[in-house]
């Protein structure tokens, strides 16, 4: 039984995750595999798949990327290649950019 849940998501998510899941199916469609096939190739039950293709916020995003890597969908506009590269640059910002963010304590009254 799967949990309400009562997290506020933007409308832009939910569509990202509607949208996301249709290609999984029409992918795994394309490629005339049932649900069970492709749940035994990623490694996941048939159930998180069906919650996957459905669009749930609530499936592991491991699994949501795994699945869509079998298929070959591309999650980001980049090959492997420029994926790691892309990565790299990231790692180098967070090197220069403060490890923990933490709250002034400063009282403001300039009224």
């Amino acid at each position: 039984m799967s949990k309400v849940s009562t997290r506020a998501r933007s409308r832009y998510t939910d569509e990202a995750l509607l949208l996301l899941g249709k290609m999984i199916r029409a992918a795994r469609t394309e490629r005339k595999w049932n649900a069970q096939e492709l749940a035994d190739r990623a490694g996941i039950s048939r159930p998180l798949l069906s919650r996957i293709e459905e669009g749930s916020p609530g499936c592991a995003i491991g699994a949501v990327f795994e699945v869509a890597a079998i298929l070959g969908i591309k999650l980001f506009d980049a090959d492997k290649t420029t994926l790691s590269e892309m990565r790299n640059q990231v790692e180098q910002k967070l090197a220069l950019l403060p490890k923990s963010i933490r709250k002034s304590n400063k009282v403001k009254d300039d009224f």
